[in-house]
């Protein structure tokens, strides 16, 4: 035995004298780990209510519930996640799910009260000790449950794509479609958004299930062009959705297309509502775009017997006349047209009302009358030389390129506008080989065009120039045209209002072209609607006053689109069509005829 092992029992009595270890109040002071899993904290601002917290728990310890003070809007139900601690084991899978990072959990664990309903409450909503508290448990950097990035959309190369009218966007494979799908946290906040308000977690999960029909059945309960709008959607579900929070947004309009795509047109009958008997009402339907459609296939299922006018050859309004096939190819509008036909509905096209047919003529045979014409002439950029030949509008370019004409465009184009039909005008005229300018008042920014329009043109090798204002068109020397055009700068106008675009004085800069193309805008043509009709309807700012139904002044006539509706996109259109098709039911189904 060594002399250590003589002398070291006798050691401890050292301690004698010093504090003791023992914690007294060890519930009291005895704080949890840094990263211990406490109470929830959660930033109610930050927070937008997906539920999707409430999805992944196990042991349906979350509700979603209303605060006080928060109401819903764009990409915010608003409601908040209301944790019930009598269920809660504390896994922390809310915390890790969370799309915007909103939820955490601190890491204050002991709290006594007599009161159980204490234990249930809203974190964030309801102040509580450890709100303030950054220590607890967070979501790992680099730590995801969900895939942040989308599933990449096959697509041509811009060198490929300005060669032709080819679709460019070359859709998602089934693996593809339902990796993509397998993103979806079904939270629904976008179906709030969609005009429409398509089930989009629905559909979403026919294709994690692979079940096409049950994914074409959920589509057409909202929205009877799914083909086109596949493609050309604005898409305000994707800007709202949960996982743009953490990274990309889900591919919403891309999946609504691959459903449409698995499905041939022949198996449609099958899988979707047949129309109910005819009730012998007649509706006269003026206009064969998304509006007017939307109207006739609903109305047409409820059994009444529709007629379409239409004055172009072909129907599908601005869907077919309106957007380039390397968007939207013609035959997916067909697509969507020959299914509403086929369930009944007559299309006649080539026929305007006001001169083909009197609109009274239709007033007094039909039921009701349901007209979406849309926005047909453009606005002109009233400044001196606009009446010079060469000077076109886009629509004009794009009706052109539609019925198979090639446009008369030269080798330059400046394109004045920012929104779509300015876009495609302008990538069109790359097609036909033109060195194309795209000239904008206001900052990229504040352009109205969808942003991969605004990038694909780029892409494509416009020139975009911001900030610029037309100022006069001349005729040109070595070209067809000159456009003089000054430098903008943006004045603030005060909170809540757009800067607005003024003219720098000695900033004119000119550009020789071919062609100026105007894109700043339409406005509807009425002239149809004969004066005794239209005296019982009310206009406001060019645009047709309705009700919730789509009912204008007159009670047996309706409206819907662009003339009434200022999104102006397709789905605004549809889901007006289909708020028209309930108005005009529930008029026909009470109206007592004298």
């Amino acid at each position: 035995m060594s002399l250590k092992d003589i002398i070291a029992p006798f050691s401890v009595w050292k301690r004698a004298l010093e504090k003791p270890y023992t914690n007294r109040k060890p519930i009291e002071t005895r704080p949890g780990a840094d990263r211990y899993r406490g109470f929830h904290q959660n930033a109610i601002d930050q927070c937008i209510g997906c539920g999707t917290c409430e999805e992944i728990c196990q042991n349906n310890a979350i509700d979603l519930v209303p605060l006080e003070g928060k109401t819903s809007s764009h990409g915010d139900s608003g409601l908040r996640p209301k944790i019930d601690y009598g269920r809660c084991c504390w896994c922390a899978l809310c915390v890790d799910i969370c799309p915007t990072g909103s939820l955490g959990m601190s890491n204050e664990y002991i709290w006594i009260t007599t009161d159980p309903e204490d234990f249930r409450f809203i974190p964030g909503g309801e102040t509580k000790p450890w709100d303030d508290r950054a220590e607890g448990y967070r979501r790992a950097e680099g730590y995801d449950l969900l895939e942040a990035e989308r599933v990449e959309m096959p697509m041509l190369s811009f060198e490929e794509s300005q060669k032709s009218f080819i679709e460019m966007v070359q859709g998602y494979s089934k693996e593809q479609a339902m990796e993509e799908a397998d993103r979806c946290v079904a939270c629904g906040i976008c179906i709030a958004t969609c005009p429409a308000h398509m089930d989009v977690p629905a559909y979403i999960e026919a294709i994690r299930n692979d079940d096409m029909g049950e994914g074409l059945k959920i589509v057409y309960n909202a929205n009877p062009l799914p083909a086109s709008c596949g493609r050309v959607c604005s898409h305000a579900c994707e800007y709202v959705c949960a996982m743009k929070h953490k990274g990309e947004a889900i591919s919403i309009r891309w999946l609504k297309r691959y459903i449409i795509d698995q499905i041939y047109l022949g198996d449609y009958k099958e899988i979707l509502k047949s129309a109910d008997e005819s009730n012998g009402k007649k509706i006269a339907v003026i206009g064969s775009g998304p509006g007017g459609l939307s109207a006739a296939y609903y109305l047409r299922l409820l059994g009444y017997e529709i007629t379409v006018f239409d004055a172009n050859e072909k129907a599908g309004g601005m869907l077919r006349y309106g957007i380039p096939e390397y968007r939207l190819p013609y035959e997916q509008v067909e697509k969507d047209v020959e299914y509403i036909r086929q369930l009944g509905v007559t299309i006649n096209q080539d026929l305007k009302i006001g001169v083909d047919r009197d609109f009274k003529t239709l007033y007094d045979e039909y039921d009701a009358i349901f007209f979406s014409t849309g926005l047909k002439d453009p606005y002109g950029l009233e400044i001196a030389g606009e009446d010079l030949p060469g000077v076109q509008s886009g629509l004009d370019i794009l009706d052109e390129v539609t019925k198979g004409k090639t446009p008369d465009i030269g080798k330059s184009v400046v394109v004045v506008g920012g929104g779509n039909v300015a876009m495609d005008a302008a990538r069109t005229s790359r097609r036909y080989g033109a060195e194309v300018t795209i000239l904008y008042r206001r900052r990229e920014v504040d352009m109205p065009a969808d942003e991969e329009e605004i990038h694909e043109s780029q892409g494509e090798g416009c020139k975009l120039v911001t900030q610029a204002i037309p100022l006069r068109v001349e005729k040109g020397d070595s070209t067809r045209l000159k456009l003089f055009f000054g430098m903008a700068e943006m004045v603030d106008q005060g909170e809540g209002q757009r800067p607005k675009p003024v003219l720098i004085e000695g900033s004119e800069e000119v550009i020789e072209c071919d062609t100026v193309i105007t894109a700043i805008g339409q406005e509807a043509d009425y002239s149809f609607i004969p004066e005794e009709i239209g005296k019982n309807l009310v206009f406001n700012r060019g645009m047709v006053q309705i009700n919730e139904f789509r009912q204008t002044g007159d009670s047996k006539i309706f409206a819907g689109g662009d003339i009434a509706n200022r999104k102006r996109d397709a789905i605004s259109a549809i889901a007006d069509g289909h708020s028209a098709a309930k108005g005009i039911d529930i008029y026909l189904t009470n109206f007592k005829d004298k």
